[in-house]
């Protein structure tokens, strides 16, 4: 686990790199999904370097399209994105926005921006997938705060009752949302019981435990008899590798003053998650 454990740090570190850039970003909501990108895109997903297009990759979406910062150096890792593009991040006329834009960034798999739609949008893919005979699998990840859209559970009963197994929901259970804690601003729990009532197959998880999170998803691929979409909870801690972020929620939307910034990289350089 050592190369995801890697993989995960940098993710976290080009996120300071790069909203030091834009002087404003989301900071907390890449950092509580790290390990959950580095595991998709590094070790689970069937993705080619320099072929953003090919037609028998696995798919992404982001229903936190927020997030997207800590994407995109994965993308340029890929060779999808250049270098250059990647250093411009939200100047003006650079295609990389606070949101991932499917019409201007290869490798983006859809759009996102208003919370709530990727999982409808997964739900077409995987159909779309089966009626072309591919066996892609189709990964999103939502935000728990999503979980308060109706347009979430309209896609969760349809998918279970057309037997997308090739969909996967990645639920980012790290407690908080712009407004405050999930569960105060709108109560969302039991999550698993939700997900399973609607007839989806449900994992629970750390999200920060790197081998149990890279078993369960290489389970989920290899299961060629299950018939269910498949939702994983990951549980896991918003600004998780920075401890003055991980105690205070408002780092949902911020800008790290140099000092701070500093504290933070060579706290991630330190500490193991």
């Amino acid at each position: 686990m050592a190369f995801l454990r890697e993989k995960a740090r940098f993710i976290r570190l080009e996120t300071i790199r790069l909203i030091e850039i834009a002087k404003v970003g989301h900071y907390s909501s890449v950092f509580s999904a790290a390990e959950i990108l580095a595991s998709l895109y590094y070790d689970v997903m069937s993705i080619r370097h320099d072929e953003p297009d090919w037609p028998d990759r696995d798919r992404f979406l982001m229903g936190k399209g927020h997030a997207a910062v800590g994407l995109f150096p994965i993308l340029a890792e890929y060779g999808y994105i250049s270098r250059e593009i990647l250093d411009g991040y939200t100047r003006l006329g650079n295609p990389l926005g606070d949101h991932p834009d499917m019409r201007k960034v290869p490798g983006v798999d859809f759009s996102s921006g208003s919370i709530g739609h990727a999982l409808s949008a997964g739900f077409g893919m995987a159909m779309g997938g089966r009626m072309q005979g591919k066996d892609f699998h189709v990964f999103v990840m939502l935000g728990d705060g999503e979980m308060q859209e109706g347009q979430v559970w309209e896609a969760a009963i349809a998918a279970a009752h057309h037997e997308t197994s090739r969909l996967v929901a990645i639920v980012d259970r790290n407690g908080f949302q712009l407004d405050g804690a999930v569960d105060d601003v709108m109560g969302v729990e039991p999550l698993d019981e939700k997900w399973r009532s609607f007839g989806w197959e449900i994992h629970v998880v750390d999200g920060h435990n790197l081998n149990d999170l890279t078993t369960v998803l290489r389970k989920i691929k290899a299961d060629g008899s299950r018939r269910a979409p498949v939702c994983v909870i990951a549980k896991t801690v918003k600004g998780k590798g920075v401890s003055f972020m991980e105690t205070d929620p408002g780092w949902h939307l911020g800008y790290l003053a140099p000092a701070d910034a500093e504290r933070a990289v060579q706290e991630i350089m330190s500490r193991e998650i």
